[in-house]
């Protein structure tokens, strides 16, 4: 991800960082972060570090782990929104499902609610994780992606096993057949074996998760000048403001 959003904002210096495991712990950039600056410069900077954390939704577990991190520190530390809702996490949805060949990958219009082959969803579900909060971002997502793709999306919670079941009900009552599950996670929120086991129980098949590309990367970057703009340090960019990344196709024409 830290490659992907370098492009976007080349002017920070950029870190990853995990809230799990034992490598590049969070705590352990943060504590290197408050040695390399010192009093002065900390006294000038309206924060020292800005951390975007890497989720769909509001997920607790990472956003209780940066809290904790953060006060073991004493730095000064701004935390950005997840990067859901948002309306590009439908179109990074969309190129998830059309890399699995499970719908097509141009936007669709005007379409009839049939998918055109065996293999094509005619249903899919958005799933979330992390509680009533990140299942009502997954509910902006499977609206947007819906008017998309032109077939039944609806959202279901991953970790909630009474919710799950009533939105493949509501597929199978919408005359679905082929569903597939989305997960609306950037990767780790939920093992993918669990979500295979989930599927497999539904008779449904799944796509990759967010995942770190273009699309997700440029909503990092907004995020991260949403934060800056709250501090006064500059103002917020739109969309076609932030700069493409070299070489990519979808820069604009003279």
């Amino acid at each position: 991800m830290v490659d992907f959003v370098r492009p976007y904002r080349p002017e920070p210096t950029l870190h990853f960082a995990y809230t799990q495991g034992e490598a590049d712990r969070i705590v352990a950039l943060l504590k290197d972060i408050a040695v390399q600056r010192d009093e002065e410069q900390r006294d000038s900077d309206p924060c020292d570090a800005v951390i975007v954390p890497l989720v769909a939704g509001p997920h607790q577990p990472t956003l209780n782990a940066i809290t904790q991190a953060i006060q073991a520190t004493g730095l000064q530390v701004r935390v950005t929104d997840p990067l859901g809702p948002h309306p590009m996490l439908a179109e990074a949805l969309h190129l998830r499902l059309a890399e699995a060949s499970y719908v097509r990958a141009d936007r669709m219009r005007l379409i009839s609610v049939m998918a055109p082959s065996d293999t094509m969803a005619d249903g899919v579900l958005v799933g979330s994780v992390g509680g009533p909060d990140a299942l009502n971002a997954a509910g902006v997502t499977a609206v947007l992606l819906a008017a998309r793709l032109g077939i039944t999306v609806l959202p279901a919670a991953l970790d909630d096993p009474a919710n799950l079941e009533q939105a493949f009900a509501q597929l199978a009552a919408a005359g679905c057949r082929r569903p597939v599950i989305a997960p609306s996670i950037m990767g780790q929120e939920i093992s993918p074996a669990e979500i295979n086991a989930l599927a497999a129980k539904h008779g449904a098949r799944v796509s990759a998760p967010l995942g770190a590309n273009t699309i997700t990367a440029k909503i990092v970057a907004l995020r991260y000048a949403e934060l800056l703009n709250t501090l006064g340090v500059e103002k917020q960019p739109t969309l076609e403001d932030l700069p493409a990344p070299v070489g990519a196709r979808h820069r604009k024409e003279n």
